[in-house]
């Protein structure tokens, strides 16, 4: 069922709408080195054979998986060998190759004795060397819309090359499933179509149904890899879905990223983060929940600890926010690092000995309790003057440090 040509070809519009520059290069025979990045099943490969079939080219395909250094500098030997014919080399799983392996390929590439197409699923800025990277044009796929899955598999139930119309009825319940379950990734619809048939037929029912797909595909893996960029995409998701409020997509992300397999304490330690730079002093509590939080998965682990994250997710998500305590200590930092550190006051350092004593260490210091649990007193560096790095909200808890702030600020020496 794989498409043999641009017409056959379904999804991916943005770059093989008629104006667009992958299309126009493709008819045009004015051909690139490119790598294609995208989830699995969306056509990476099958758009490398179409561009190869498509222009005036010899096609050769490696795996990055089974293919070394030499298999490389082999295939190049060749390319030199027929100069009057371009060579396209598709490289699977491109970022499989490791530097030495794409090292190898720089110099051909550059010079255009190979037409290099890629595939990844992996972000090729983490995972493409540099310099060849610089050389070649990034194309991003897209997961296959509902309407074009559906497209798909109408082919693939009538055209000759799949079921030609001989297959067995598809209900409408098991189509939807077959929609639903994969998830944009058309090789996986298509193995699940195939494994339904043949357990319709070895059972000798009429149709295909719901049931029959769902034991097809058994339970699909997430689309979540705990080392790729995948796992920063989810996890970047997941927190900015609890600093926007939104608990219901905060609990969506974590439950993509437990079925995973992610480590449930990667997620726990993100949460303590969260809980300071984000929730601050308008909820308090939240540091101190998320570090239990943190604890709690520790000592029970998975897939208890589920329990314990989606509530901490849910707290953090409901709570309200301030990140005035982050921009606090950047704003102070920012300050040192401007201007220096200066020294501490006198009476502001210990004097646990008598020489310290008399070099006046502590001298003058007032202690607050001692004055109603406030005293006017500098604090800062010597000829320093005040400084407000500290702005609290109004969301929360911090409203009333706010207030009493407020009220102290103006009794601040100055």
């Amino acid at each position: 069922m794989r498409p043999r040509t641009l017409e056959q070809f379904i999804g991916q519009t943005h770059l093989l709408a008629p104006d667009r520059v992958l299309r126009r290069a493709i008819e045009s025979d004015q051909l690139f080195s490119m790598i294609l990045w995208g989830p699995p099943g969306v056509g990476k490969t099958s758009l490398a054979r179409i561009i190869a079939e498509s222009t005036d080219s010899e096609f050769e395909a490696m795996s990055a998986v089974t293919a070394g250094v030499g298999d490389v500098r082999k295939l190049i030997a060749r390319a030199c060998a027929a100069p009057d014919r371009r060579t396209i080399l598709f490289i699977d799983e491109i970022h499989r190759f490791n530097k030495a392996q794409q090292d190898a390929l720089l110099h051909s590439v550059e010079d255009g004795t190979l037409i290099l197409i890629g595939a990844t699923t992996e972000n090729p800025s983490f995972e493409v060397i540099s310099p060849l990277l610089s050389r070649c044009r990034v194309f991003t796929l897209n997961p296959l819309s509902l309407e074009e899955m559906d497209a798909i598999l109408n082919r693939a139930l009538s055209d000759e090359h799949g079921l030609g119309g001989k297959g067995p009825p598809l209900s409408t319940e098991a189509r939807s499933a077959l929609l639903e379950l994969s998830a944009g990734d058309a090789r996986n619809l298509l193995n699940a179509l195939e494994i339904a048939c043949q357990l319709v037929r070895n059972r000798d029912s009429a149709s295909i149904e719901r049931q029959n797909v769902e034991e097809a595909m058994q339970r699909r893996s997430p689309l979540y890899d705990k080392s790729g960029d995948r796992h920063y995409d989810t996890i970047s998701a997941y927190i900015k879905s609890v600093r926007g409020s939104d608990p219901d997509a905060a609990v969506y992300w974590l439950a993509q990223m437990l079925e995973g397999g992610e480590e449930p304490r990667f997620i726990a330690r993100r949460l303590i983060i969260l809980a300071s730079e984000d929730v601050g002093n308008a909820d308090p509590h939240a540091l101190m929940l998320a570090a239990s939080a943190f604890e709690a998965v520790n000592v029970i682990g998975m897939p208890e600890a589920r329990i314990v994250l989606a509530q901490a997710t849910v707290y953090l998500a409901s709570a309200p926010k301030s990140n005035a305590s982050y921009l606090a200590i950047e704003s102070a930092s920012r300050e040192i690092q401007n201007n220096g550190a200066g020294a501490v006051p006198l009476h502001l350092r210990n004097a646990p000995t008598r020489l310290m004593r008399e070099q006046d260490y502590g001298a003058g210091y007032k202690y607050p309790p001692d004055f109603g649990g406030f005293v006017q007193q500098d604090y800062f560096p010597a000829n320093f003057g005040a400084r407000v790095y500290y702005h609290p909200t109004e969301n929360g808890v911090e409203k009333r440090i706010r207030e009493r702030l407020a009220q102290l600020w103006p009794k601040r020496k100055r």
